[in-house]
């Protein structure tokens, strides 16, 4: 069914969040601050069941409609199609991408033809994640070529860490061709940032904050006087903290093993690390942390994986604390992080020695500030916001009056 068109005013930006399977998009209206409008999700890009799922500005219920799409394309141009019918494109000034790997760019940026040929060249670098996005950007300039893209790197976040935090202990020449720590979800860390900034936290500009963006993907990243100084994602998002499918930190002789004993292939390793391990591969039942929490009382599995999470979140805010030299800010954040107090109960339990002490009641509610009155380290959890990050970000290249906070 065709719906009408509602025209928006003051559709000023449009975001683009594009994941392996999904696209999340937004549009915005460019008053201060930011406003936002119709948003919505591509759910199931490339399996049964592609759907898209929008809510509109005046806060009714969510309403879907199937997609017929095969891959990234497809999907990205049945999007826009919709979208079509939804505003008038004339009135949107900018569009912005979230582009997951930057490699050396430290800030966002105009999409050129040049940066559109640099993303193609490392789109080896990111498999998953950026032939989509740049199929993404390339389908828009197809249909709209005079309309600006910007790209907003997730790794540019990570940018300011010190050389020691990205080197990685391999033979030296594979550094000098970009084989280092980049470390993601920078936009993520960008807006919680920038929230504790408005939130008045003195971490915020000078001090020590640890950053716990829980979700399908994890990551913990260290901040000192508003910079990163390290994260837990490294090469690839594949690193770190185990995930819903990703494993994480791994023995990299486990991989030559298999090959010997499972003849396991290089693209077959690669499928298991990232989409068949972490919470799934652990309990072999789910990715969905929800599912495991209901289920770990009478499943040793599920126990055993949720246990897993948040014994390695809790090894990881430790080595942060290490390297910050001290702990002033916890936040949580990302679908765990957010709805998850039984989870953040688990990662503190036992943290009191690096000051962080939860107050139970706060917690069970989600509030705002989770940690007791005494707590010599304030524990947030802050609802993160990449969209709007990606926004803000495309407001202030286009001289908008919404790109500031």
């Amino acid at each position: 069914m065709k719906e009408s068109p509602m025209k928006l005013a003051n559709a000023d930006i449009l975001t683009i969040n594009g994941g392996s399977s999904s696209i999340k998009f937004a549009l915005y209206a460019a008053v201060k601050p930011l406003r936002r409008g119709l948003y919505g999700t591509v759910d199931r890009i490339g399996l049964s069941g592609t759907s898209l799922t929008f809510h509109e500005a005046d806060g009714k219920p969510e309403i879907s409609r199937k997609l017929v799409t095969a891959d990234h394309k497809s999907a990205a141009n049945a999007l826009i199609d919709w979208l079509e019918q939804q505003i008038d494109f004339q009135s949107v000034k900018g569009l912005g991408h979230r582009v997951v790997h930057g490699m050396k760019h430290t800030a966002p940026e105009i999409v050129t033809p040049e940066l559109l040929a640099e993303l193609h060249r490392i789109s080896p670098y990111d498999p998953d994640h950026l032939p989509r996005e740049i199929e993404m950007i390339e389908a828009f300039r197809q249909r709209y070529a005079k309309l600006p893209q910007v790209a907003c790197f997730d790794t540019a976040f990570h940018q300011t860490m010190p050389r020691v935090a990205k080197l990685l202990p391999i033979p030296r020449h594979f550094n000098r061709k970009g084989i280092q720590r980049y470390g993601f979800h920078g936009l993520s860390y960008a807006y919680l940032m920038e929230e504790l900034v408005r939130l008045g936290d003195p971490a915020a500009k000078k001090g020590r904050v640890i950053l716990a963006h829980l979700g399908n993907g994890a990551s913990l990243a260290a901040v000192r006087d508003g910079k990163s100084i390290d994260t837990s994602m490294c090469f690839t998002p594949t690193a770190g903290l185990v995930m819903s499918t990703r494993s994480g930190d791994l023995d990299p002789g486990l991989a030559p093993y298999l090959a010997r004993t499972e003849q396991m292939t290089t693209s077959q390793f690669y499928k298991m690390v990232n989409h068949e391990s972490g919470l799934l591969g652990v309990s072999e039942t789910s990715s969905d942390m929800r599912d495991l929490l209901d289920r770990e009382k009478k499943d040793v599995r599920a126990a055993e994986a949720v246990a897993l999470f948040c014994y390695q979140a809790k090894k990881w805010i430790g080595a942060y604390a290490a390297a910050l030299g001290g702990l002033d800010t916890l936040v949580f954040a990302g679908g765990i992080g957010e709805n998850a107090p039984v989870v953040r109960a688990r990662i503190c339990e036992g943290l009191k020695f690096l000051g962080i002490e939860l107050d139970k009641s706060r917690n069970a509610k989600t509030a705002a500030v989770i940690s007791k009155n005494s707590s010599r380290v304030m524990v947030r959890v802050i609802r993160t916001d990449e969209e709007m990050m990606i926004a803000r970000s495309v407001g202030r290249m286009l001289g908008l009056s919404g790109g500031k906070v």
